[in-house]
Order: structure tokens, then C-alpha cells, then sequence
């Protein structure tokens, strides 16, 4: 795909017409005239054709930007700007009050036995060990 097929899917897209893309590329300060931009969408084949260079669609890119956005806005003092985005310090929350502390049940020794987890099991065959059965 080369340039003249990105203008002329641009034109057909956005519904232009070649007066309008005149307007976009002064946008930009790049004058080109209504005819010059006629041949851009001819044929190949076409005596008047015109191959569309890089410097002519990246004009038309800028401008297109500038005709759909706007002017782009003059830059703002940098502290300004970083003082109102800066995001602002929290207070610290009031705690909520506590409720009183429930009494922890009396800890066992250190060298007390343990239970077992697991229960004796016993299998259909009286034993505790499954493999005999």
C-alpha cells in the first residue's frame, strides 16, 4: 500500500473533499493546490497521475490532527501543573475505639502430650492396618 492509497482511504473515511484537504494542509502551513491534490487520486495509469511523497501525507497527518483537535494548547508552567495533579496528603483516619480485649484461655505446658488427630481406625477385618483385608 503506498501513499496515494492511504490519502485516498483517508478522503473516503472522513468524507473529504479536496478543497477541505487544501484547507487541512494550510493548517500546517503547506500549500499545495486543488489540482495537485486531484492528481494524487488518479489512476496509475492516468498521464496526470502523481505519485504522493512522504512530506505530503505526513503534512496531511499533522494538519488532520489539528483539524480534528484543535490548536494544541500553549504549555503551562511546569509547577503549576505539578501542584495541582500532586495528589493531596490524607489525614490520618481516628482510630476506632477498641473493644476490650476477650481473655485468652490459660496456655498448656510445653511438655504436655498431644492427642492424636486421627482417631484409631479399625477395618472390616478387625485390623488397623487396611492391606490385610
Amino acid at each position: 500500500m503506498d501513499n496515494n492509497d492511504i490519502l485516498k482511504k483517508l478522503r473516503v473515511a472522513l468524507q473529504l473533499r479536496d478543497d477541505q484537504i487544501v484547507e487541512i494542509l494550510e493548517l500546517v502551513d503547506f500549500r499545495i493546490s486543488k489540482g495537485e491534490v486531484g492528481n494524487f487520486f488518479r489512476n496509475a495509469d492516468h498521464p496526470k497521475y502523481i505519485s504522493c511523497g512522504d512530506q505530503v501525507l505526513r503534512n496531511f497527518l499533522n494538519g488532520l490532527v489539528l483539524h480534528l483537535r484543535g490548536p494544541r494548547e500553549a504549555p503551562k508552567d511546569p509547577k503549576t501543573v505539578l501542584a495541582a495533579t500532586a495528589p493531596k496528603p490524607k489525614k490520618p483516619a481516628t482510630p476506632a475505639p477498641k473493644a476490650p480485649a476477650a481473655k485468652k484461655p490459660a496456655s498448656k505446658p510445653r511438655n504436655a502430650k498431644k492427642t492424636p488427630v486421627v482417631e484409631n481406625v479399625r477395618f472390616k477385618n478387625g485390623k488397623k492396618n487396611p492391606k490385610n483385608t
